[in-house]
Parts: C-alpha cells; sequence; structure tokens
C-alpha cells in the first residue's frame, strides 16, 4: 500500500464524526443533507467531512440533478485491513505461543502437585 494513501486515510478515520458517516454510507449512498441529520454541525462542516472522505478515496460524490450522492468506496478500508493483517497475525502468533506456554506451566503444576501427593 503506498504510504501517502495509508496516511490520507488513517488520517480520515481518525475524526468520530467521519466515522460514523461511513458507517451510515455502508448501508446505501446518502446526499449530504441525508448524512447531516444525526449531527448537531453545520452542512458546511459536514461538507469538509466528506472532502477529507473523499480525497482518502474512502466516498465517492455522484450527480443526479441537483442532488450529490455520496457513496461509500471501500478500497482503502481493505487496504487498512490488509496492512493490519501482518500485526493481526504477529498477536494470533504471540496468543498461540502463550496459550502453549500455559499449557505446559499448568501440565508442569499437575505434575508437581502429583509428586507431592505421592510423597
Amino acid at each position: 500500500m503506498d504510504e501517502d494513501r495509508l496516511d490520507a486515510t488513517l488520517a480520515a478515520l481518525a475524526d468520530p464524526t467521519r466515522r460514523a458517516i461511513l458507517n451510515r454510507l455502508a448501508s446505501g449512498e446518502a446526499t449530504v443533507t441525508q448524512l447531516a441529520e444525526p449531527f448537531s454541525i453545520s452542512l458546511p462542516a459536514v461538507s469538509r467531512h466528506l472532502k477529507v472522505l473523499e480525497q482518502a478515496g474512502l466516498i465517492t460524490r455522484g450527480r443526479e440533478a441537483q442532488w450529490r450522492p455520496c457513496r461509500l468506496a471501500p478500497e482503502p478500508l481493505r487496504e487498512v485491513d490488509d496492512w493490519l493483517d501482518r500485526y493481526r497475525r504477529f498477536w494470533d502468533e504471540s496468543f498461540d505461543r502463550l496459550d502453549e506456554y500455559l499449557k505446559t506451566l499448568q501440565s508442569r503444576q499437575k505434575n508437581d502437585d502429583a509428586d507431592r501427593d505421592a510423597r
């Protein structure tokens, strides 16, 4: 993944309003007015958020008569997921090693308890 695109995507996702907008767009396209409804911010403020999302490639904006419906563009999210996958594998492997270690400790504890009981 291109580092500049990753930076833009993560910066866009850093804001809770933009994440909420993306969450709404995951269920289908919407106009700026529809996207602004749940927020107590102005339409120009929502438009600025949309501009950030659009520049990051996370949304596209169409044109239908006087409407400019926004649509989710999921590719950058997939790229972030791919980038995160290597860390996910790291943690999975770390937890697997920890699980094996804990099983070894439990086995030793059972053996120690059995030895003590046998005395």
